[in-house]
């Protein structure tokens, strides 16, 4: 069975607002992958490049990491409706 796709035929709905945060906050995807480490979720650079590039899909649990990094909503993430909660992720 093939797995789903957005409307565009992109594997995930979060790759713009993810790039949008981590400029945002001025991290590279190094940085990032290193504070989602340290938060205990194993994602490296090398994941966040494929999302962001939409050549992977998104768990649940990554969601939840992402979302707890930058303080934003699911919704957020993954529609970008509602904003970011914060501007800064070391608030």
């Amino acid at each position: 069975m093939p797995r789903p796709r957005a409307q565009t035929g992109e594997k995930n709905l979060i790759s713009q607002q993810l790039i949008e945060l981590r400029r945002r906050n001025d991290y590279s995807q190094r940085y990032l992958a290193y504070l989602l480490q340290l938060a205990g979720y194993d994602m490296d650079k090398n994941v966040i490049t494929r999302i962001e590039t939409n050549k992977r899909y998104v768990t649940d649990l990554e969601l939840k990491a992402l979302s707890e990094v930058f303080h934003v909503s699911y919704d957020y993430l993954i529609d970008g409706k509602d904003g970011p909660e914060s501007t800064n992720a070391e608030d």
